[in-house]
């Protein structure tokens, strides 16, 4: 059977450890003499996250490893959420977006009194079109269109998406055309690899 992308993760085993890394594009130039400086933001905003996988023996390992192998390095896709992460903080049932690619503040409707609060994460698309998002400022549904804060901003211009709020993913791909992992003595595996969003 051919691979198609974006794949899930294994469930082998869960993730021991993730870092996840907001990279923003901005530059900024300050005077050796005065210290005054001068900041520009440009488009640029991604994920990057650094998953580190429990001990485990082989049987384990090798789903993990097969997983890794099957993306050909960084050519292929998965998708990727945060495990700690797989439900709102807030009482939002369900939202719908609608925003202008670029937008960092989109057009959130969400039942009157409902809340999204600030860390939690959502999720625009499906497959290949999926783009992980987390609110940055706490929102209180009006039961109409309203200004929600998130990061990073819209890939593309949505129009009344219903947003994922359950386990919500991101499209990603490995950071490196190089994956690596170890074996010790009583025949544990230890695995680790980068992962940058899909821009």
């Amino acid at each position: 059977m051919a691979i198609s992308y974006p794949l899930a993760l294994p469930t082998a085993t869960g993730i021991k450890s993730i870092t996840w890394t907001m990279v923003n594009s901005v530059s900024y130039s300050e005077s050796p003499f005065t210290f005054a400086g001068q900041v520009h933001a440009y488009t640029g905003e991604r994920w990057e996250a650094d998953i580190t996988l429990p001990r485990m023996k082989r049987a384990n390992a090798e789903q993990w490893i097969a997983f890794l192998a099957s993306l050909r390095g960084r050519y292929g896709s998965f998708l990727l959420n945060d495990p700690d992460a797989t439900s709102p903080r807030g009482t939002v049932s369900a939202a719908t977006i609608s925003g202008a690619a670029g937008d960092r503040t989109v057009s959130a409707t969400v039942t009157s009194g409902q809340t999204l609060l600030a860390g939690d994460y959502i999720q625009l698309g499906t497959g290949s079109d999926s783009t992980l998002h987390k609110v940055v400022a706490d929102f209180t549904g009006t039961g109409s269109a309203a200004n929600l804060e998130i990061f990073p901003a819209l890939r593309k211009t949505r129009s009344s998406v219903s947003a994922d709020l359950t386990s919500a993913s991101g499209l990603f791909r490995l950071n490196s055309n190089e994956t690596s992992w170890n074996a010790d003595d009583v025949s544990t595996y230890g695995i680790t690899f980068g992962a940058v969003e899909v821009v």
